[in-house]
């Protein structure tokens, strides 16, 4: 009774994205939310500036990633 090979490959996928999801939020939150980067008092600081981008490049990265992994 084992799974046939297509949907356990089905599966890792799935597994894999939630995996690679979780991980990307979970860095961003500590960087953004611990560290104190993601907010600013009265005016952006350039280490806002560079959190940002490194988010928006990085989600950027993300997304491609995933949708060259789910091309079938």
């Amino acid at each position: 009774m084992s799974m046939e090979d297509e949907i356990r490959e089905f599966l890792v996928r799935i597994l894999n994205t939630v995996a690679i999801v979780l991980v990307w939020m979970m860095a961003n939150v500590f960087t953004g939310i611990y560290k104190g980067y993601a907010f600013f008092e009265e005016n952006p600081d350039w280490k806002n500036y560079v959190y940002y981008a490194f988010l928006l490049v990085s989600f950027i990265f993300l997304f491609i990633h995933l949708k060259r992994k789910w091309k079938l």
